[in-house]
């Protein structure tokens, strides 16, 4: 009922509380000590419950900062591909009015190919 403390505790510690405080201010005392273990309770839901609401407003954060992120991505993305496109662009403009009769060159963006192994 009360953890390790049996009803044999309970009377011992009840009949020291008689001796000690007297009948007349033993009620009082039990009244007394029953506020206070309700409003500690009270202070110990409404402190769980505090916690509870700043760990929520946390994950909301993280979560609006990982789609803020994501955005983020996505658009650097869309613009690699731009400036990829348009870079293939104009260099294909350029090696094409540059010198329609003569060997283009290499294009330098491509690694030259490796030695070539045996099989």
């Amino acid at each position: 009922m009360f953890g390790p403390i049996g009803m044999p505790e309970l009377v011992l510690i009840f009949l020291v509380a008689l001796l000690v405080f007297g009948p007349k201010k033993l009620p009082e005392l039990g009244r007394s000590l029953g506020r206070g273990l309700a409003e500690f309770k009270r202070a110990s839901e409404d402190l769980k419950r505090t916690i509870e609401d700043e760990i929520e407003q946390g994950k909301q954060h993280v979560s609006a900062v990982q789609d803020e992120v994501s955005s983020v991505r996505q658009q650097a993305g869309e613009l690699r591909n731009t400036i990829a496109s348009s870079a293939a662009g104009s260099a294909a403009g350029s090696v094409a009015s540059a010198a329609p009769a003569a060997e283009t060159p290499q294009d330098t963006a491509t690694p030259p190919p490796g030695p070539i192994r045996p099989a």
